[in-house]
């Protein structure tokens, strides 16, 4: 690789790493914070809670990746030709290969990577998050036993702990029952323990009382030394996690269990996940290619209506909207499912003629005139929210 390729490489790369950590540090923490309330509601410890959170990681870089490297190609690209660097490198001798082949070779690679992690790191990380989540909400210790404070295991049912003795028992048990209509229990016991055995996970009580209240206000009060509150129903359920197509493996997509219910079930979720997959790992090359044909070339954007960076981010977001919406409506409607193929192969065929024919690839007028239109009524909305005058943007009132 030649020093001019080199030279934008190590630009372009710079870039691109700094917008993918940004970039995935907004988004993870957003998606993490949706899942603090598993972790406190069901008494997780910290480290469980990280383990979680890296579990996202996998899910996010694929979405990421193709923005982080169309934003840090456009970039680099806009800053050298505002500072003339391509109209001098192209003055030296250098032709657009010099552009075209370090900038390829970062959208490939990152192009790899997204197939890399789409297809191998993410199915293993959303399984075993599945698993953490079963897990957390199948373990009644620390689901419901916490001290002094009441718990909802669900509609009806609430369980309270006074106290946890070193011993590993518990102290101070209150339940209220009223799932059955027109019945009221209450039990109340001085000690107890959580018990899993084959036929289930119960609450052994000891040295307590059940307070039975009927319709008709009937009070009637049952003592006993020991007694079994059968838990297995809240904790049975979640131990064998649901998986989804996004869950599974690449390998497993291929060749799905004819007898997964989930499948047999929606046969065509596991078709439209696996044309997903064979097409989100392209849009990183897709990209690079339009911000090659956007701005790769070695000339003047003054004329231009639109600045072009915005201009490549714009083509970029319509065409990754495309793509999102012709593999959500493969599952409705399989027949469709050739435009999710289409929509990379085209929109990598159209910047691949604009940079054969040296052509600046850029929006239609009538789209730039709206957007402009548009931004600086957005512009003026923002002054006038910001000084409280209407007559703001105006520059003021004769």
């Amino acid at each position: 690789m030649k020093v001019f390729e080199r030279y934008i490489l190590r630009r372009t790369l710079m870039l691109f790493l700094a917008s993918l950590i940004w970039t995935v540090a907004i988004v993870w923490t957003t998606q993490v914070l949706t899942r603090i309330n598993l972790v406190t509601d069901s008494g997780q410890s910290a480290l469980a809670f990280f383990e979680i959170a890296a579990l996202i990681l996998p899910s996010v870089l694929p979405v990421v990746i193709p923005f982080a490297t169309v934003i840090a190609i456009a970039q680099t690209l806009t800053v050298m030709n505002n500072d003339s660097e391509l109209v001098v490198m192209s003055a030296a001798g250098a032709g657009r290969r010099s552009v075209i082949r370090p900038v390829m070779t970062l959208a490939i690679v990152a192009s790899i990577a997204s197939f890399a992690i789409d297809n191998g790191a993410e199915p293993y990380a959303r399984q075993r998050g599945r698993e953490l989540v079963a897990a957390a909400r199948a373990d009644f210790l620390s689901l419901v036993i916490q001290e002094g404070t009441f718990r909802k295991i669900e509609e009806g049912l609430y369980i309270q702990i006074s106290e946890r003795l070193p011993d590993g028992r518990l102290s101070g048990i209150f339940v209220a029952d009223s799932r059955t209509e027109g019945t009221d229990l209450i039990y109340y016991a001085k000690y107890g323990q959580v018990s899993e055995g084959e036929a289930g996970t119960v609450l052994v009580m000891d040295e307590g009382e059940i307070q039975r209240k009927m319709d008709g206000n009937e009070i009637s009060i049952i003592r006993f030394s020991s007694y079994a509150f059968d838990l297995s129903a809240f904790t049975a359920s979640s131990k064998a996690p649901t998986l989804h197509p996004k869950d599974r493996t690449i390998g497993y997509l291929l060749d799905p269990d004819p007898d997964d219910s989930f499948y047999k079930n929606n046969p065509q979720s596991i078709r439209a996940e696996l044309h997903r997959r064979f097409t989100d790992w392209t849009y990183p090359a897709v990209f690079g290619l339009i911000a090659l044909a956007v701005i790769g070339n070695a000339r003047s954007h003054r004329d231009s209506r639109l600045n072009p960076l915005a201009t490549t981010v714009i083509i970029a977001l319509i065409v990754r909207w495309l793509g999102y919406v012709a593999a959500n409506q493969v599952q409705a409607a399989p027949a469709v499912w050739p435009l999710v193929y289409a929509v990379p192969l085209v929109f990598s065929a159209i910047p691949i003629w604009f940079i054969a024919t040296n052509r600046p690839m850029e929006l239609p007028v009538a789209w730039a005139d709206r957007l402009i239109s548009l931004f600086r009524a957005i512009g003026d909305r923002m002054m006038m929210m910001r000084t409280g005058r209407p007559d703001a943007a105006s520059g003021g009132s004769a």
